[in-house]
């Protein structure tokens, strides 16, 4: 088994996945512009099926929020069996409090001693592509992992039983909560592996009757492939080399790192609008026509003219054919790199051969990518093939993609128009004023660095029972470099003018601290090098005024009087190149000279990995 990570540009998903397929036949490119598809020597290998990845991370982040029907149809499109993409396989991330991308996703174990398997939306992911393909697959992977597990060291592997024992809590978790099943586990995401660390991971699988979950390794890192021809204890524990096609939807603000990188966009939940890009429907020509389990054919797959193709069976007499012409220039994803190559329009005539011989018809099935023109025909259903004497021929042009197929099963299903799109609300509050969340994490907050949670202030008699509270108090085993300080971010990345006002609650004596902030500029795996204007307060009851996340650009400071352990309320107002911050609705300071940057997001955060609160936020941008 194997399977293989692509990052998506909107055209090449299956230019990819059909380049690698045809990489496997066992013989030299095919001369002419003749192809034979012969069964009777023996089949290539089994099909495994296509999937994505929810994760690496938080790229399902917006999706939760949106409200019925669309959050449904988005689901329908992605999961719902001869619908859409027809997904089957589903990869989430295991979260780990750590920057993953496009944000954080949250452990399911901050600390040693918590466990909470209600955290995140990757579990109602999980059921919901459940409920509409009960056979897809689900894989878990970390790409973070929260500070305990590492012991103060930045590195999952030195205690290999309590990454084990995290890990599989997880797996565990999955099954008591909400009765899911995980097929497969991977190790850490794009990072180096560790072989006593899988083997210890199996064992420790294989005891508890966990057998049938499979590893993939090392997720990434090919050279694990050169370890198991070595060690035969290693090579029995790992089942699948190789990871899977990233991300599932779009569904995280545009401006964060790889914006619109999924099968689809749903990164407005505010105005129901989403968009169904041509990912969707290239994935279909070949997830709605086969099945895992089925078995590819044994032919090389090289199109004389430039292009590809691929041919799998069931064992039972289907036959499907999927066929590429894509050009390079609309190929190229940002990894794996491509080779040049050349495809012009060409005549291609494919004799059937074995117990396809005797086939009469093939259902066809036609995109064709318009990129100039931006007039593209995606997944349409032509007349059929008619094959005489087990051949049949086509004229192929550039840019176009076909499945010929026995199955009738194949549809191209719409939902309703969603509303149009619709900026982020100028005027937006949010009092977390909830007492059972469906999800852990406040609506349209991304988190950058560190984990903010609903939370119920048990001990406060009056107005702030039900907060925002950043729950992460260690730096966690990072993935990539995240910010010394937790942000949140939410809004609309064009906003210039705006005032930001927060209730903001210190528990860190000493140098405890939070900020709220606008003109946020940045995040993701970038989110070290954020600037915007920073307010913020601190226990020793002092400000100041920055203009970059880190602290370092000091443009105002001086005496506040905030003290820990009491409420205080927080507003930054930002026009043109001038700012000016109120304390408790006082002025605290004023006429702040404004150059860079120009517009971005508003923000909340915490001076450090420590706890804080926050409560009654309300942007209102001008």
């Amino acid at each position: 088994m194997e399977l293989v990570r692509f990052s998506l540009c909107p055209a090449a998903l299956l230019c990819a996945w059909l380049l690698l397929a045809s990489s496997w036949g066992l013989g030299p490119p095919g001369v002419g512009a003749a192809y034979v598809l012969d069964d009777a020597g023996g089949l290539g290998r089994e099909f495994d099926g296509i999937g994505a990845i929810s994760g690496g991370g938080a790229t399902s982040r917006l999706l939760v929020n949106y409200q019925e029907p669309y959050r449904s149809q988005i689901l329908d499109y992605l999961f719902k069996p001869n619908f859409g993409a027809s997904l089957h396989i589903l990869k989430v991330e295991i979260g780990g409090d750590g920057q993953s991308t496009d944000g954080t996703e949250p452990s399911h174990m901050h600390y040693e001693n918590d466990e909470n398997y209600f955290r995140g939306y990757e579990w109602w992911l999980m059921k919901e592509a459940k409920k509409r393909n009960p056979h897809i697959k689900l894989i878990g992977l970390p790409w973070t992992f929260p500070s305990w597990i590492g012991k103060g060291e930045n590195w999952p592997y030195d205690y290999p039983h309590v990454t084990v024992y995290y890990i599989i809590s997880w797996i565990l978790g999955a099954k008591q909560y909400h009765d899911l099943d995980i097929d497969y586990i991977g190790i850490w995401n794009e990072r180096a592996f560790n072989s006593k660390y899988i083997k210890v991971l199996r064992q420790s699988l294989d005891k508890l009757g966990l057998s049938n979950i499979g590893i993939i390794a090392a997720d990434g890192d090919w050279n694990v492939s050169m370890e198991m021809v070595v060690d035969p204890y290693l090579n029995d524990a790992v089942q699948v080399v190789g990871t899977i096609a990233w991300n599932l939807v779009a569904s995280y603000y545009e401006e964060l790192p790889f914006g619109r990188c999924g099968l689809m966009t749903a990164q407005e939940p505010w105005s129901g609008h989403y968009k169904v890009e041509a990912p969707i429907w290239i994935t279909a020509h070949t997830t709605q026509f086969t099945q895992p389990g089925w078995s590819y054919l044994q032919v090389d797959g090289h199109l004389e003219g430039g292009g590809s193709f691929v041919a799998l069976t069931d064992g039972l007499g289907n036959l499907t054919i999927i066929i590429e012409t894509m050009t390079h220039n609309h190929s190229q994803c940002i990894r794996p790199p491509l080779p040049h190559f050349r495809v012009s329009p060409q005549r291609a005539t494919f004799y059937l051969r074995g117990s396809f011989y005797f086939l009469k018809t093939l259902h066809v099935w036609h995109s064709r990518l318009g990129f100039e023109s931006a007039n593209s025909s995606l997944f349409e259903q032509l007349r059929p093939v008619k094959v005489s004497r087990g051949s049949f021929s086509l004229d192929l042009d550039v840019d176009e993609v076909y499945t010929l197929t026995t199955l009738k099963t194949g549809r191209k299903c719409s939902c309703p128009e969603p509303p149009p799109p619709q900026p982020f609300p100028s005027n937006y509050k949010d009092d977390f004023n909830i007492r059972n969340p469906p999800f852990s994490e406040a609506p349209n907050f991304a988190d950058q660095t560190g984990v903010f949670e609903y939370f119920v202030n048990g001990s406060d008699p009056g107005d702030h029972v039900f907060t925002l509270r950043q729950v992460v108090i260690q730096r966690p085993i990072t993935w990539v470099s995240d910010a010394d300080q937790a942000i949140s971010i939410i809004g609309n990345f064009q906003w210039v003018d705006l005032t930001v006002t927060c209730d903001i609650y210190i528990e860190k004596p000493l140098d405890g601290g939070v900020f709220i902030a606008g003109r946020v500029d940045n995040g993701g795996i970038y989110v070290r090098r954020t600037k915007g204007v920073f307010f913020w307060v601190y226990a020793d009851g002092t400000y100041r005024v920055t203009g970059d996340l880190a602290g370092e650009e000091i443009l105002m400071k001086g005496l506040s009087g905030v003290r820990h352990n009491a409420w205080h309320t927080l507003t930054l107002n930002i026009q043109g190149t001038s700012a000016s911050g109120l304390l408790n609705g006082y002025p605290l300071w004023e006429n702040v000279t404004i150059s860079q940057p120009s517009n971005g997001w508003a923000a909340i955060g915490t001076r450090s990995f420590e706890f804080a609160q926050f409560d009654n936020f309300h942007v209102e941008a001008r």
